[in-house]
């Protein structure tokens, strides 16, 4: 009999790093086939990204109640005991607290731990009471970095359910031609070398001092490109020479980095950063601050500065070159592959109802 596993869709629509996890993760999940049955929740059973998942390899269920509301706790217990699943698969750490299912969680970061940004302190208390319940409670913690993994640890003791699983990169994230990348320019208008950012206006992405070091540059002949799903990025004291996409296809995106100069970010946290790898991958060179899970990401392939902006100004004047040899990107099927071995030893585990 197969044993059925429910999986906590709804952000991945999203154009979020964890919208972007959610769908490649449980798509090739289910290019695996797999002993398991699944049932995904979704917010609606329309939604254009479940095109692209194997036919007849999982079934739906609508659950529209809002992320992190009281409907959410009350009701999707509810939903989850309905479809009779055997383990609920949260790749986040958003798990009701009354549960009536043993789980696994990814956890990709702990920013919000240390940075409140806007949320009440009633809401920031409810956010750490939810992610101690799922990390303590969870059958298996997947963490997809070394460095969230200690985090984690650090946070709430040693667990042994940690498990590291590094996301994977896409396949199509790969070096283009001259060609393909002239064709890209030609039609978003890009006439001059550019800098490149891929990511929200999150206050802990440091956007304005990336901006700002820019605009130190002075008279430069080269562009800074912001490809962004965030209206937020309207707050920002943009200068002339910075050019703001949004909604750009999912298949130009590899153009962007085989045609940037360099993709570049000033984030002062990251639990992983999936940017960094898909420039890598497409031969592109990278300019990051030296914290969080970058260096683990990185590695030797790019060059890590301090989060000041005198030191971002430099590097963006003293750019690195493209390596000789774009690294090997890890894939989506082999992150797939760890997480269902998890998933397996999750579900033959036997589970406590009773918090640690």
């Amino acid at each position: 009999m197969e044993q059925r596993i429910a999986i906590d869709c709804r952000f991945a629509p999203s154009c979020s790093g964890l919208g972007t996890y959610t769908r490649n993760i449980v798509r090739h999940l289910l290019l695996r086939g797999d002993p398991f049955a699944y049932t995904l929740f979704v917010r609606d059973t329309g939604e254009e990204w479940l095109n692209a998942l194997p036919t007849g390899s999982f079934q739906l269920s609508a659950f529209r109640f809002p992320h992190y509301s009281v409907a959410e706790q009350l009701f999707l217990p509810r939903a989850i005991r309905k479809t009779r699943a055997d383990l609920l698969f949260a790749p986040h750490f958003n798990v009701p607290f009354f549960c009536p299912a043993p789980f696994v969680v990814t956890i990709h970061d702990l920013i919000l731990h240390t940075r409140v940004h806007a949320a009440s302190r009633w809401k920031h208390a409810a956010y750490r009471a939810l992610f101690r319940h799922a990390v303590r409670r969870a059958r298996r913690v997947i963490a997809v970095s070394a460095y969230t993994a200690g985090e984690v640890g650090r946070e709430y003791g040693s667990k042994e359910g940690i498990v590291v699983i590094r996301e994977g990169v896409d396949a199509r994230f790969c070096a283009q031609t001259r060609e393909d990348s002239a064709k890209l320019r030609n039609a978003y208008g890009l006439r001059r070398p550019f800098f490149l950012y891929v990511g929200s206006n999150k206050p802990h992405k440091n956007l304005q001092m990336l901006v700002d070091a820019y605009a130190a540059l002075g008279g430069t002949a080269t562009e800074l490109v912001l490809l962004t799903g965030d209206r937020s990025v309207s707050d920002l004291r943009l200068v002339p020479g910075v050019r703001v996409f949004t909604g750009v296809r999912d298949d130009d995106m590899a153009l962007f980095y085989s045609a940037a100069k360099a993709f570049v970010t000033a984030t002062l946290a990251e639990g992983y950063c999936l940017p960094i790898a898909e420039a890598l991958a497409c031969g592109c060179p990278v300019i990051a601050t030296n914290i969080g899970a970058i260096p683990e990401i990185a590695g030797k392939s790019a060059l890590l500065i301090e989060p000041t902006i005198h030191a971002l100004v430099r590097a963006l004047k003293h750019s690195p070159a493209a390596p000789a040899l774009p690294p090997q990107p890890r894939s989506w099927q082999d992150a797939a592959a760890e997480t269902a071995a998890v998933l397996h030893s999750a579900i033959l585990t036997p589970w406590s109802t009773s918090e640690p």
